[in-house]
Parts: C-alpha cells; structure tokens; sequence
C-alpha cells in the first residue's frame, strides 16, 4: 500500500536533519568563538621576567620582574608589580630594597587608543558579526529548503505525468482487446487491430520514459532526507501529495506576504550590520590619525601588606610621545575605509531596488500561471468531452481507431501541459518563499 509524504512533511525532515542545515548552524558558532576570542584581550595576566648571569663563580646578576595586568575599556591598564635584583655587576637603576620593590600603577593613553581601540573595536566588530552571521545562517537554510522543495516538485511532475501515461497505457490495452474480440466476431478490420496494437506500443515507451525520469526524480529528493545522521532512500511505496498546490501557500507561510518589508530581508540586514561593522572601523583608523601619547604613574613600596606605606613621594612614572610626521599610512587607511562604506552604502540601495524587482516579477509570475493553469484545466474537460464523442462515433460506425488515438494524444498533451503549469506555478511560489525569506522565520 502506498504511502504519502506530503511537503510539511518532508520540509519537516530536511530542516530537523539534513548536514546543509546542521553545517549552517555552525556559521553562528564560529561567530560565538570569535566573540569569545576578541573578549580575551581584556582578560588579566601575569607576566614574569627572570634573568640570571653566572660567569667565573661570579655572579653578575639575578633579575626578577612579575607582573599583574588587568586591561579596561577605555584602554587604561592597571599594573601591580614586583621586583626583586641583586648582583655584583647590577644595573644601579635596578637596585632595589632586599625585601624587594612593589608597585602599583596605572598605564593612560591620552590620545591615541583612549576613546577607541584595535581591541574595543575586535570586542564590537565581533558582536556585530553574531548579528551577522545569524543573517547568513538564514540564508543558508532557506536556499537549501528552495532546493529541498524544488526536489520534491520534480518528483510530484514525473509521478503525476508517469501516472498519465499508465492510465492511457490501460485505456489502449482494453481498446486493443475490444477491437480484437470485434475483428474475430467480424465487426471490425484488420488494420484496426494494428492501429490499437501502435497505440498500445507508444503509450508503452512513452510511460517508460516516464518511469525514468520519476527514478531520476526520486534519487535526486533522497539527497536531502536523513534521519539523524543516516541517509534514506524513498520507499517506492511513497508517493507524493499530489494535492500540493492546495495547501502550498500555507506550507511556505506564503500567506502572511500580503504586506512585504524589504529592509527586513537577511540579505538586506547583513549589509546593514557590515555597515556597523565599517563604521567601527572607520572610528578606529579616525582614532588613529592622533598622536602617542602614553602616561604610566606608579607607587612604590617595600611593605605592600601595609597600606599607609603608599607615599606620593615615592613613585615612577613616564611619559611617551610618538607622533608619524605625514601620517600616510593612517591617513591611506582612513580613507581606505571610507570608500568601502559608501560602497557598500551602494550595494545596500542597489540590493534593495533587486529585490523589490525581483518579487514584483514573481508575483507577476504566480497570477500569470494561476491564469493559465485555469485555462488549461478547462481546456481538459474539452478535450475529454472530444474523445468520448469520438469514440461513440466509432461504436456507430462514423469514426476510426486513428481518429480516436489522435484525440487521445491531443488530450495527453493537453493534460502533460497541466502538469508542467502546475509545476510553473509551484516553483514560482518556491521562488517567492526563497526571495520573501523574512516572513519564513
């Protein structure tokens, strides 16, 4: 007994298990690691520094510089520190107490790097491009549905069409064994026989034909159903619905499309959030046309446990200027990002003019198919309403068996046109599910 697998329910499939989809689910996750990356520039570390030198049982110097670094917004560094050096032939600027020296600083850019920096504009470009690859993520999906769903209208075509060609297949077969009782009771020719015998023939290669192109339809749907991770071959005992079209609107969520909002299309929103993503770095290169300016103030203390020890008199600090004289360098990549955020300003209203062309014409697409199919439709009844008069014109003795297999072939014709509008029809609405992605979600 044969089985249907209607559209919901094998949409249902393709979203739950196919790798296509599964793969762009991964989109998001490598945007959550990036965000995770750019989020480690501000985590603290330590950082050690130890040096020694022996020569001649002699020791010249042992040096011990540790550190603690917490890095903020704004650029601003927090730093504790301790040194601990001794030696015969020690530095005497790296002198320090026996105990040790302890300090506790902070590190300003006041120019460059305070407002904005590479590690501010990382953190924010990162969170954008969630965003955007959320964006991405969608478009992946529904272009592999649209080629999931147009599988399955290419298996529905060839099943409807091979069924066609069965039908007439039987109706030539009764006609042959009708006119051959007929030739041996002596009501018909000869010639008649061979004329119905031709028939039966063509409607023989022809449903073959048929029967290829469905297998070839049917291999082409499997690619896209699994269960968990195991491809499965369609059963020949599944069928699909070939009342698709009635229920199609409602399968696609093409019923809510009535009121279309260009500026919400993914396409649309991922050109949007590059812009953020430009504008960061526009701040960032802007930022960088300042000059150097780098302040470090530290206390030092040889007692860190006791707070009053802190004096303001004993401290170190300096200060670091640096300043490129023509500053082409910045000033090349300033201008640099510039040009691609009005280009991609341009990509922005360009992509939105496309796409409101694109499903205006598909709309046009979709009432002119509807029109035609519904003339087609009527036109079928018209051709049945010949062949039956045909053929009891024939039962009287006014008609012939090429006749009647000439009004049969225009009627398959007719009915093949059917099939091959009602599959116009349903790809331009998978095309409208595919362009109108934003109220698919």
């Amino acid at each position: 007994m044969n089985t249907v697998l209607s559209l919901a329910e094998y949409m249902s499939y393709v979203k739950t298990y196919h790798p296509l989809i599964k793969q762009a689910n991964l989109v998001v996750t490598d945007a959550e690691s990036q965000l995770l990356q750019a989020r480690g520039a501000f985590d603290p570390k330590i950082e050690v520094d130890y040096n020694h030198k022996t020569f001649k049982n002699t020791e010249y110097y042992d040096k011990l510089n540790a550190a603690f670094k917490i890095p903020t917004w704004f650029g601003i560094e927090l730093k504790g520190q301790i040194e601990q050096n001794e030696g015969v032939y020690l530095n005497p600027e790296n002198n320090v107490p026996i105990d040790g020296l302890y300090n506790l600083g902070i590190s300003i850019p006041l120019a460059k790097g305070l407002l904005t920096n590479k590690r501010m504009a990382m953190l924010k470009q990162s969170k954008v491009y969630i965003d955007q690859s959320k964006e991405t993520q969608k478009l992946l999906v529904n272009n592999t549905l649209y080629n999931a769903i147009v599988a399955y209208f290419d298996w529905l075509r060839f099943y409807n069409e091979s069924q066609i060609y069965l039908d007439y297949l039987n109706n030539a077969s009764q006609r042959f064994e009708g006119i051959k009782q007929n030739y041996f009771e002596g009501q018909a020719a000869a010639i008649d026989t061979t004329e119905a015998h031709i028939a039966i023939l063509n409607r023989k290669q022809e449903f073959e034909n048929a029967q290829l192109k469905l297998k070839k339809a049917q291999l082409k749907l499997s690619n896209y159903l699994w269960i968990q991770n195991t491809p499965v071959e369609l059963s020949e005992l599944m069928i699909p619905d070939t009342n698709t079209l009635d229920v199609l609107d409602r399968s696609l969520n093409l019923e809510t499309n009535s009121d279309i909002n260009i500026n919400s299309h993914p396409k649309i929103q991922a050109l949007q959030l590059k812009q953020q993503h430009l504008e960061i770095e526009r701040r960032l290169q802007k930022n960088n046309l300042l000059p150097t300016i780098n302040f470090n103030y530290n206390f030092l203390t040889e007692t860190p446990n006791q707070l009053n020890s802190l004096n303001i008199d004993d401290y170190k600090l300096g200060l670091q200027v640096s300043i490129p004289l023509f500053l082409r360098k910045e000033r090349g990549k300033f201008q640099l990002v510039n040009n691609k955020i009005q280009s991609n300003k341009l990509d922005l209203e360009t992509e939105k003019v496309n796409l409101k062309t694109k499903i205006s014409a598909i709309q046009e697409e979709i009432n002119s198919y509807s029109n035609q199919y519904g003339f087609s439709l009527q036109m079928v009844n018209s051709y049945k309403k010949l062949l039956q008069a045909e053929e009891r014109k024939y039962q009287i003795g006014e008609s012939s068996i090429f006749l009647i297999n000439s009004r049969e072939s225009k009627l398959i014709n007719v009915q093949l046109k059917v099939l091959e509008l009602n599959y116009k029809l349903m790809h331009s609405k998978a095309k409208m599910f595919n362009s109108t992605i934003f109220n698919n979600s």
